[in-house]
Order: C-alpha cells, then structure tokens, then sequence
C-alpha cells in the first residue's frame, strides 16, 4: 500500500498543461508503433508531466500504462504522484514475482532489471499494455524491454537527450524528440532559481579518460585528494558559501571521505554519503541534511538523480566530467525554487564551467538528438580539455633571447582576481599583461624589427596567457578570443614602434 498522507496532487503549470496536450497530440497523430523521446530540464518537473500524460492516455486510449525507472526511489516517487491524482498502480519490485491482480491496477512502475528477469521468465508478464514511459530515458539499460513491446507507444523522458553510450544513439530508439521549456525560461517564468556560477583555478594535470569516455573515478582520486586540491576546496566554500546547505559532488569515495575529514577539522557540519550506506543510514544522512541549516553533505554518484532537497543554496562540483548529462545533474540539484530562494551558487573545481558552457546556456537539443556524433565532437576534444593543466613551457634557448623570470612571474588570472576584488574591471588584467610583454620585448630589443621577430616568438605564450583569461570571465566563446588576440597583438606592436623607431 503507498503512503500518500504527505503525498498531495501537484497542480500542473501552464507550461505543463501545454506540454501534455502536445505530446497526446503526437501519440494520437502518428499511431501505434511511434516513440517519442522528450528532453525538459531539471527541475522542470517531468514527474508531473508524465503522470497526467499517464492518467490521460488511460482514460482515452483504455489501455495499460508501464513506467520504467532505474532507481527504486524513483519508482516510489512517481507511485505516491500517480497515486495524488486518482491513478491506481502497483510497483513491481524485487519482491513481486507474479501478478495475480494485475487486471485491479491501471498503472505499473518497475526497476529496468527486476522487470527484465520477470519478462525473461514470462514475456506476458503484464498485459495490456499500451504505453510504455522511459524515466532517465538517456541510460541505455532500458533498451533490452523494448523487445518485449511491439506496436505500442514508448515515451522517453530525459534531461538532456545524449545516449550514455555513444554507440547506442537515442535516434535508434525514437522517432522524434520533442523539446521542452529552456533552463533560460525556466528561470524567468519564477519555475527554477537562478545559478550565480564562481569558477576557481584548478589543474587538472593527471585525470586520465576512461572507456566510458568520462575521467576516471582513479585518476580523479589522485587529483582531488591531494592536499593542495583539499585546501582549494575549503578556500572556496569559506569564501562564497559559508552558513548555506551545501552539496558537494565528487567522483570518487576516497576523495569525498577526506573531504568529509577536512571540513570536521575547520569544525563546520558535515557528513559523508556514498552507495555503499545501508537504506536506513542513507535515510537516517538525507533526513540530517533536510533537517540541519548549514549542513553540508559530501557525496558520490548517489544523489544525481532522484534526489529532491529544494533548501540547498550552494552545489559545489569537486570533480570534473566530461558528461554534458552529468554535468546538468548535479547543478539541477541546487535549482529547485522556494519562496525565498530564487536564487543558488554554483562552485566549479573541475573546469566544468570551460568545457560546457553556463548550466543557463542555450543548447540545441535537436542537434544532439539528429547528430550525437557531430555534437559531441564540437565540444572540448581531449588535448583542448587538457589545455590548462600545465603550465606554459617556453622553447628551448628562449631564456637567451628575453627574461623569462619576468614574464612567469606575471600570473593573469591572481592579477584578474586582484582587479575584481579592488572594484576593477577585469579587463585591467589584460592592459596590465600587455605592459608585462611590452617591457620584456623591449628591454630584450635591438630595434622595431628585433622586437617583432621576439613578438612572433612568444605568440604561444600569449595566447595562453589571454586563454587563461578568457576562462575567467566564463562567457568567452572562440570569436571572442580570437578578438581579443588581435587587439593585444595590435597593440603591443603599435606600443613598441612607438618606442623603438625613435631610437
């Protein structure tokens, strides 16, 4: 029996309302035997939607609904919803071996693998069925029910519309996708509170880029465990989000537990949250952190999906990803509104920020569904992303032409950062950069020419330097930079004539 007590119909916002009557629109158009796949971000509230869709197409179309999830959390969510608005369905779990009662329930939620062992035993299983609902639909686990399902409905429903699998595009699943509200409109509907994004320095040198084509959960251990990585970590809270509820992701259980032991020692509330916990001492971690203003949470994987905290003000990512879906996840985890929250902070530690845009940033959903393959290619290819772990290596003999010391010992983005908190402009930095060049070249010059042969020799440096910069500000995009190369370039060499074809 499901406990709706605490469980109250949600009514459907008008955003909402349109979304369902325009998916029903394409299931009643295009027939039996058509999949449509639907991308809406989180925190827009697909739960909902697909439950009226659910409620809707029963009273219509007088056949059975199936709602594939992957966690049991997600299960139970959706059960206590459908349940709110007058929907009768039972949750097929480990337990369920058989269904005697079936012909009582309108509805069925099931775990992708429990259902999978019972449809491998018996493939009429549950019958009746008329639609089938995909939650998480970007995890490719749920393709092995397809097969059981002929000449029905299937309806995917996802956040961002990237299979996990590269091989296993969602186009060969789905017909068409429909795309719902952006995170932009989200926002200026009152739907979402709105992300103010903090971008920290951090070198990445040592991740390593697994099979799955994400960094490894090793490799990122080695990198964020370390003391140096520890210590950015807590500057950063201390310096933006001290006194909110703060959830910390990271990729690997080492670097969370170490991150859990830093935190206690400044004495701030803090506990530690992996896959490994017991039901119980999850609930028993999730209740603390609901409970608790300050807390802080620390956690691996587990709470990227299905987990609804509206009162976190602060998501700080202790790792990096190369997963666009994952990426969405976890800052989704801080976007839901409350009456006096319209509004979170966004901590990037792993150059997430660079490498995907602002979490608010339009994307071409469309795009991705049609070419995953082109898609994905346009985004940071490997040595770009690795662009900024290292620092810039002059050619060899350049110590011999001008005075390296100086050049290195001039840091942009400590000089961009010293601006900003003086009340500057940050582009100061760069006019404060171009002074550092200019008087390298100058001093190490014989006349204009010499100078601009030296110039032509340390472009690589400049253009590290003002990438470096670039990152700063987190809205660049490639023409920008490109501008901005050209007018440093520019003016260096005007600055320089100036000097040198006197003499």
């Amino acid at each position: 029996m499901i406990d709706t007590e605490l469980y109250e119909a949600k009514v459907l916002y008008p955003f909402q309302e349109n979304t369902v009557n325009l998916i029903l629109d394409e299931i009643r158009d295009n027939g039996k035997d058509f999949n449509l796949l639907f991308q809406l971000p989180t925190g827009g509230g697909k739960t909902v939607i697909f439950s009226e869709i659910t409620k809707k197409y029963i009273e219509e179309f007088k056949e059975k609904v199936l709602i594939l999830t992957h966690r049991i959390e997600l299960s139970i969510q959706t059960s206590k919803q459908l349940q709110a608005i007058g929907v009768n369905n039972k949750v097929i779990n480990s337990e369920v071996k058989e269904i005697p009662d079936q012909d009582e329930f309108q509805c069925f939620i099931a775990m992708v693998e429990t259902l999978n062992n019972r449809l491998n035993d018996d493939e009429n299983f549950i019958e009746g069925v008329g639609l089938v609902i995909v939650d998480e639909a970007h995890y490719n686990s749920f393709r092995k029910i397809f097969q059981f399902y002929d000449n029905i409905n299937i309806l995917g429903v996802t956040a961002t519309p990237l299979s996990s699998n590269k091989a296993l595009p969602l186009n060969d699943n789905y017909n068409k996708l429909v795309v719902g509200e952006s995170i932009s409109s989200l926002i200026e509907g009152g739907y979402l509170a709105d992300a103010d994004t903090y971008t920290y320095d951090v070198n990445l040198h040592g991740l390593k880029i697994g099979s799955n084509g994400d960094f490894t959960v090793s490799s990122s251990d080695v990198v964020y465990g370390n003391y140096f990585m520890q210590e950015k970590l807590l500057f950063a809270y201390e310096e933006v989000a001290v006194g909110d509820k703060t959830l910390i992701f990271n990729s690997g259980i080492d670097t969370s537990i170490r991150v859990a032991e830093t935190f206690k020692k400044r004495g701030y509330q803090i506990r530690h949250l992996d896959s490994t916990f017991s039901d119980k001492d999850r609930k028993d971690v999730l209740r603390w952190f609901k409970e608790t203003p300050d807390a802080i949470l620390t956690s691996v994987g587990i709470l990227t999906t299905g987990f609804d905290e509206p009162t976190v003000e602060t998501i700080i990512l202790n790792r990096a990803t190369r997963s666009l879906t994952l990426y969405h996840q976890m800052i989704g985890r801080g976007s839901r509104k409350l009456p006096k929250k319209d509004r979170f902070k966004l901590i990037d530690l792993g150059n997430n920020v660079r490498r995907f845009g602002l979490w608010q940033d339009y994307i071409n959903w469309q795009d991705a569904f049609r070419f995953p393959d082109r898609f994905l290619e346009s985004r940071l290819s490997e040595s770009e992303d690795m662009e900024f772990e290292v620092d810039y290596e002059f050619p060899r003999g350049m110590e011999e032409v001008l005075n390296i010391s100086f050049l290195d010992e001039f840091n942009i983005k400590d000089v961009y950062y010293d601006c900003i908190d003086n009340g500057e402009k940050g582009k100061e930095a760069v006019n404060m950069s171009l002074e550092n060049h200019f008087i390298a070249i100058r001093d190490a010059s014989e006349d204009f020419f010499h100078a601009l042969e030296i110039m032509e020799q340390i472009q690589g440096h400049i253009e590290h330097r003002l990438k470096h910069y670039t990152k700063c500000i987190t809205k660049s995009t490639p023409n920008y930079f490109k501008y901005v190369m050209e007018t440093y370039n520019r003016q260096l060499r005007q600055r320089l004539r100036e000097v040198l074809d006197d003499e």
